[in-house]
């Protein structure tokens, strides 16, 4: 389970709990992450748990009645749900914490209940009740109690089904049924309720000797075990999912009528299995449904073969009743196996993967029955036929043909142009995702590979290209899951290795990032230069003020002056203009499902005015596939990487500009030069500083990033010649287009020079009788002096707490003289005094 979902569900239950304020979802998602263990349900487990509540619980027979409800449907993690309950019930705060919210929950549902209107009235508790009243109240109670037991008809089932199947695969018509096979009742091979047909006169079997009298029982249970009334034994009407059952005549003798009831459930077992098969048998139940119905028709055709032997034993005069039970007693067992899975998948509402899960998991329970085993087996291959016809095409070639929605996968309809507008991985994650309930059981380890390898074949796809798994296999249903893993593995393997080769070779994957690592990463210094200095008056203005035009056309003209110009990608980078500056798009993305996210997603993005340099950024164009890998919300980290170092690099270029200038103090006198002692080392600990900051995040950070994403890749595809030749080719890259200056420019900037050091030297020797000038420089120290101490010591922290040893290095780089090491050692003396007052109240002794 991935951060972010469990970060949903933690406030999702919170919600449900009703639980507010405290230290929010937070704590509870750092206690899950850390404590959190892999658990496989077994039989044992499972049933201890089970019996466990049923000890805890105040009405046990009502939880396992649910219990055994729930198992008959296949519901999923049914098993794990039970054991983490058998837990809460050894806990007791939980406990006590859980009843009271169900009290407070039950209160709020009263009083919600009490402030609505019903649909009828309840005399006041103040007035007895009439009997007549109690009659209407028991009349209303009862109808809307039938109104929600009946069972849904077939017809609206079945239109419900073809109208759902109808939208999902708008164009192309779904097969069905005519009206007059539904019709036509005596078509179904089940019982026809109603009045009888027969004209037959019925004879009183207590009238009969006992011979007559097993004689006629005799041909009635041949009619009965093959869905048709006889004389003497009847069918009753079905109520909602109740198994069938049958009224025998009250005169017959005891003795056999005993021996008829145990035959009797062969009969209602047939009747099950015939409604099962016809009313699946429709295409809107599904193919994987048709299949298991079509499957069980032939076993019941072995039935009918059966019977019709009898049959013409007891024309012959040979077949009695006892004879009758030996011949039917093996079939007995298939039926009720039949019976029993068709009640289950009926019950469950299975369709598709769900049925195999279910057909699955009965093959598995009947482990030393090996014939019930035998049985479904037969019954499972069957079935996943079609099923496995559908994920050999998904997984062998990345086409989805599922008009019955029963498939593990399902498609949805998405424009992969908008890839480059959404901050997310929405089309790869949502353009084919993983339907659970019609995870095959037997699948359910390898989902997530038979997604990816499906989406890895559809990418090249529609791209296109037409592929075809070279080892493609029939996949065969079998109780060793290593088969399927297997072919599984393969099938994945090569989907891989045909994507990655396709993104590297013919869309170039690698030199698309090394162009992104140009500029986002700012490794390209001579273009930077370039157009830093074109763009550095146009940037100063505030951001509504700039023209976009403008410097795209000054981007465009620092791309061919440049190294850059050989970047066959260049074309593909753009200016982008923020709306907020950088520390609020972290804001945003750092508060993202916290207290604070509507606040500062609401927040006005012009309360504050903007600089051109505080809003720039880059932008790339991706093109489909690559714009799979390279999305918007990997290009957002890049642009939140790159505003960082832009804006270093402009602060260092403005600390240079500073110290150009202050060579000018070698013109003034020695009582004029003093007074910039002060800020001539400010401006060297700030350079110092920028710049070692600067050189810790490009060469101690990203480019090793960098090396082991380029390591990986070539791990992945050493196939491919062509990412060497165009790593080499990029390295040996270098050199400028610029030319030295030409007269003109050299006699312009020499001007220009003189005329700043005549202005600098007309204020120069005014500048120390302003006491404003030195409060100013002592106050930039400060500020900067506190706020470096402050990094320096969280860094040391960190690095020590967390065994990140990699910051020592910019400790070191910052204070590699010692100069910060005795007010950090006296900072850190001073958290230690706070921290003593707390070690009693720990157990631990004060020092």
């Amino acid at each position: 389970m991935s951060e972010f979902r469990i970060h949903h569900d933690v406030n999702e239950l919170l919600s449900l709990l009703r639980v507010h304020g405290g230290e929010g979802a937070e704590v509870y998602i750092d206690l899950l992450q850390k404590n959190r263990t892999p658990y496989v349900t077994t039989t044992v487990s499972a049933h201890s748990a089970k019996v466990k509540i049923a000890e805890f619980s105040r009405t046990p027979e009502d939880f396992l009645k649910k219990y055994d409800e729930l198992k008959s449907k296949n519901t999923r993690h049914l098993d794990s749900l039970v054991y983490l309950l058998s837990k809460l019930t050894e806990d007791k705060e939980t406990l006590q914490y859980l009843q009271q919210n169900a009290k407070e929950r039950a209160e709020l549902a009263a009083n919600a209940v009490t402030s609505g209107s019903t649909n009828f009235s309840i005399p006041a508790s103040t007035s007895k009740i009439s009997l007549q009243e109690l009659e209407e109240l028991r009349k209303q109670l009862g109808s809307v109690t039938a109104s929600s037991s009946v069972q849904q008809p077939l017809e609206l089932t079945r239109k419900i089904l073809r109208d759902k199947q109808s939208k999902k695969n708008s164009g192309q018509p779904i097969p069905v049924f005519p009206s007059w096979v539904y019709e036509r009742l005596a078509l179904i091979g089940d019982f026809l309720i109603g009045p009888s047909l027969s004209t037959d006169t019925t004879v009183p079997i207590g009238t009969l000797p006992l011979a007559s009298q097993e004689s006629m029982i005799v041909e009635d249970l041949l009619y009965v075990l093959i869905g048709v009334d006889g004389r003497y034994i009847t069918a009753q009407p079905l109520v909602g999912r109740q198994n069938r059952a049958f009224s025998v005549d009250p005169n017959l003798d005891l003795s056999i009528k005993e021996l008829v009831t145990r035959i009797l459930p062969v009969a209602a077992s047939y009747s099950v299995v015939t409604r099962f098969i016809e009313e699946k048998s429709s295409f809107e139940y599904g193919q994987v449904n048709h299949a298991l119905a079509a499957a069980m028709r032939t076993l019941i055709k072995e039935y009918m073969i059966l019977i019709t032997q009898l049959e013409h034993l007891q024309r012959q005069g040979l077949l009695s009743l006892q004879k009758l039970w030996f011949y039917i007693q093996p079939t007995m067992r298939t039926l009720e196996i039949l019976a029993l899975l068709a009640t289950s998948v009926d019950k469950g509402e299975c369709m598709g993967g769900s049925t195999l899960s279910l057909l699955h998991d009965k093959t598995f329970n009947y482990t030393g029955d090996s014939q019930a085993q035998e049985l479904c087996l037969y019954l499972t291959k069957a079935a996943s036929v079609p099923y496995f016809e559908i994920l050999e095409k998904w997984i062998y070639r990345g086409i989805i043909n599922d008009p019955y929605s029963e498939f593990m996968v399902e498609e949805h309809e998405l424009q992969k142009e908008k890839i480059q507008e959404d901050y997310n991985d929405k089309y790869w994650d949502q353009r084919y995702t993983v339907v659970q309930q019609q995870i095959p059981s037997f699948l359910q380890k390898m989902a997530d590979k038979i997604l990816s390898t499906g989406k890895y074949l559809n990418v090249v796809r529609e791209c296109g290209r037409d592929v075809t798994c070279p080892v493609a296999k029939e996949v065969i249903y079998t109780l060793k899951e290593r088969a399927y893993v297997e072919q599984i593995e393969k099938a994945y393997n090569y989907a891989s290795k045909v994507l990655l080769d396709f993104l590297m070779e013919e869309k170039e994957l690698v030199a698309h990032l090394r162009s992104i690592k140009h500029y986002f990463l700012m490794d390209q210094g001579d273009f930077f230069v370039h157009f830093m200095d074109l763009t550095e008056e146009e940037l100063k203005k505030p951001v509504d003020d700039i023209i976009p035009t403008r410097l795209e056309a000054l981007l465009e003209l620092a791309l061919r002056m440049s190294t850059a110009n050989t970047d066959p990608f260049k074309d593909d980078l753009k200016i982008d203009l923020m709306p907020h500056d950088l520390i609020t798009q972290l804001l945003r993305v750092l508060a993202i499902e916290t207290k604070q996210e509507k606040a500062i997603i609401s927040a006005d993005p012009t309360e504050l005015t903007l600089s051109g340099l505080e809003a720039f950024s880059f932008d790339y164009i991706v093109k489909w596939p690559l714009s799979l890998i390279i999305n918007r919300k990997a290009l957002t980290r890049y642009q939140m990487l790159f505003r960082h170092m832009f804006y270093c690099k402009h602060v260092e270029r403005q600390l240079c500009n500073v110290w150009i200038s202050n060579k000018m103090a070698k013109q003034f006198s020695l009582h004029s030069a003093k007074w910039f002692a002060g800020a001539f080392t400010l401006r060297q600990r700030m350079l110092n500083f920028v710049q070692n900051i600067q050189y810790y995040m490009m060469f101690e950070v990203m480019e090793p990033t960098w090396h082991i994403l380029e390591k990986n890749l070539k791990l992945r595809f050493t196939q491919s010649m062509k990412l060497d030749n165009e790593m080499v080719r990029l390295t040996l890259e270098h050199g400028t287009m610029l030319g030295p200056p030409t007269e003109e420019e050299r006699a312009e900037e020499s001007a220009k020079k003189k005329l700043t050091n005549k202005l600098l030297a007309e204020h120069a020797d005014n500048l120390h009788l302003t006491s404003g000038f030195v409060a100013t420089i002592n106050k930039f120290d400060s500020n900067f002096s506190t706020h470096l101490l402050d990094l320096l010591d969280k860094l040391s922290v960190y690095s020590t707490n967390d065994c990140e040893h990699s910051m020592l290095n910019i400790i070191y780089r910052l204070d590699f003289n010692g100069f910060y090491t005795e007010r950090l050692e006296h900072m850190s003396a001073e958290r230690s005094q706070k921290a003593a007052p707390l070690l009693p109240s720990l157990g631990v002794p004060a020092q």
